[in-house]
């Protein structure tokens, strides 16, 4: 019975920390506050200082580091050894430059609080280690993690991993300066640490490299799907076990073998599996961060916490920011990655406890540190949504780019994305005259290198489209993405250039519908022709005479076209019937063909199948 009731326990904390996450963090989301924080904040409620739903907090950051650990299994996934070679200056050069300056800047802050030299060292040091799972975390809610200023993000927390091995030598050799050091004395010369992890990485590669591919290939061979998740989570872990005996970060270790692994024909089978565990226990790593955070050691030194956290920040921030800015990163990199490191990291847990046990920080001074740490993680998804609001958007450099003025060609293109590329060239070829703009600067440059001249231009606004030539063109082709901006464009054509004959790409039926009510002259959805085309090919290489693919393809066609007819007088869901499905009890409408042949320009337009396709 006394079983039963630990496994009900057991099971009712894990319900708790599910429904805390699952509570939490959509309400954060929805309030623009991010994943990270809610977990955080969740954490706070269900711990020891909330609910008390749980007591033991550190054994659950424990246990969901492994979050972390594959988190940096799968960045290593993405890293061919090519690319992590090429990334040696921003690891070794920008990642030593930032934690030295920075490791620096927080040692003088330290001793100008009053702790002792040593300890002001490594609690500094502890800081600068920034949270790879808050980082990493944040840049991928905002798919940043293949951006260059992402890659260099990276590079940083790729160093801070391995300055963890230094940073424990260091706390071995503050030890033996203390004045009790044969009391914590560990007995292992630092050398010997030093070889030992650089054994563990060999192993890692070995085997990485040379022992992995085989035996996935046997374990594929076999068919048990169930076998190789189980491998997929073998090596993870068995990597970060070994970089954990090794005196290195597990992190290090499933990063390595990631990068190992990155060239392997498993290499997308191996993400798959661990996808799901990756994000579940890196949810339960935050948690475990809020659970752990002490609050009533807060609420008694409050003042010497909360002022330690801006403190060291603020100084922190100005470091990366400089640091940044002399390795020629652009303004707004700079601050946004100062911002984005300003916190401290689950590194520093270690390292605090490491140098409590041998004497080189007092209990109080490591548990000020640690809360210190977990307030700066907390705080950072707040500071990057502040810095994101309160910074001016970016301004797109506009040199080499003409704005539209003066512009008079017979045929007005608004918008020059791969659909009007096509379209222009058989007016190019007949030598009538085009007048283009477009509103993406990108966009215009890349134009610029196939020689088309692209001038910029909202044609949303009335004032771009007289300068563009609207006034005396022959035929305006509206060819924007946004079906929005179509229809405004649509609009003030119709309004303002009546004489003009309005051409409008469509996105879907429903856009054609409204195009087609606005008064286009012809609109023509933007993959239905290149789908009847792929249709036929893919019915003739099944074996189906071209004549019969042809007849088929055309009662496709002329079904569309009756059912656009029927759309315009009884909106989106008329029609319906003439549609075939994939289920066999389907049986379409007999297709009424009218007199007249329907190949009529805006009929063309609808697409084949679906509302909204």
């Amino acid at each position: 019975m006394a079983t039963e009731a630990a496994g009900g326990m057991e099971l009712g904390h894990a319900v708790a920390l599910l429904a805390a996450g699952v509570v939490a963090v959509p309400i954060f989301r929805k309030l623009g506050l991010g994943a990270v924080l809610g977990y955080l904040a969740a954490g706070v409620a269900v711990g020891p200082f909330g609910f008390k739903l749980f007591n033991d907090p550190e054994s659950i950051v424990h246990v969901a580091e492994l979050g972390v650990v594959m988190f940096l299994f799968l960045i290593g996934l993405e890293m061919r050894p090519a690319k992590l070679w090429a990334m040696r200056r921003d690891i070794f050069g920008l990642g030593t430059a930032q934690v030295v300056t920075c490791g620096a800047l927080l040692s003088g802050v330290g001793i100008a609080y009053g702790l002792p030299p040593g300890a002001a060292v490594i609690g500094a040091m502890g800081f600068v280690l920034s949270s790879t799972a808050v980082i990493m975390k944040m840049m991928d809610d905002r798919g940043e993690g293949s951006s260059a200023a992402g890659q260099r993000n990276v590079a940083i927390l790729l160093l801070e991993d391995l300055a963890i091995i230094p940073l424990l030598a260091l706390v071995a050799v503050l030890a033996s300066l203390q004045p009790d050091a044969a009391a914590h004395a560990s007995g292992e010369p630092w050398w010997q640490a030093v070889l030992i992890g650089a054994g563990a990485v060999a192993v890692v590669f070995v085997a990485g490299k040379w022992l992995m591919n085989p035996l996935f290939g046997i374990l594929a061979a076999s068919g048990a799907r169930e076998v190789m998740t189980a491998a997929a989570l073998l090596v993870v872990l068995g990597a970060a076990v070994l970089m954990d005996l090794g005196g290195l970060s597990m992190g290090m270790g499933a990063f390595l073998a990631g990068v190992m692994l990155s060239e392997s024909t498993f290499r997308h089978q191996l993400e798959a599996d661990i996808e799901p565990f990756r994000g579940i226990l890196l949810g339960l790593f935050f948690l475990g961060v809020g659970m752990s955070l002490d609050l009533l050691l807060v609420a008694t030194q409050w003042q010497v916490i909360l002022g330690g956290v801006l403190i060291f920040m603020i100084v922190k921030s100005i470091g990366i920011y400089g640091i940044a800015r002399m390795f020629r990163a652009k303004h707004r990199e700079a601050l946004r990655r100062a911002v984005l490191f300003a916190q401290g990291g689950e590194f520093a847990f270690v390292l605090y406890s490491e140098a409590l046990r041998s004497g080189v920080m007092e209990g109080e001074i490591a548990a000020s540190m640690t809360a210190i740490v977990i307030i700066s993680m907390a705080l950072t998804p707040l500071a990057v949504i502040v810095m994101e609001r309160l910074l001016p958007a970016e301004k797109e450099s506009m040199d080499g780019i003409e704005e539209a003025a003066g512009l008079h060609g017979r045929v007005l293109f608004v918008g020059f994305g791969r659909f009007a590329q096509v379209v222009s060239q058989p007016l190019l070829a007949k030598g009538i005259d085009v007048s283009i703009i477009e509103i993406d600067v990108e966009m215009i440059r890349a134009a610029g290198q196939f020689g088309f001249k692209v001038y910029y231009g909202d044609g949303t606004r009335l004032d771009v489209l007289r300068a563009s030539g609207a006034e005396t063109a022959e035929a305006i082709l509206v060819c924007v993405d946004k079906q929005e901006a179509a229809d405004k464009i649509v609009e003030l054509v119709k309004a303002e250039f009546p004489h003009a004959k309005v051409f409008a790409r469509a996105f879907d039926r429903g856009h054609a519908l409204r195009l087609i009510n606005a008064g286009v002259d012809y609109q023509l959805r933007e993959v239905l022709e290149s789908a009847f085309v792929f249709g036929h090919r893919v019915l003739v290489d099944l074996g189906v005479d071209e004549s019969e693919a042809d007849e088929i393809i055309l009662d496709v066609r002329r079904r569309d076209e009756q059912r656009l007819e029927m759309q315009m007088a009884g909106g989106l869901r008329a029609g319906l019937t003439l549609m075939r499905g994939n289920i066999a009890t389907t049986q379409p409408a007999p297709l009424v063909v009218p007199r007249r042949e329907a190949s009529g320009l805006n009929k063309e337009a609808a697409e084949a199948i679906g509302d909204n396709d």
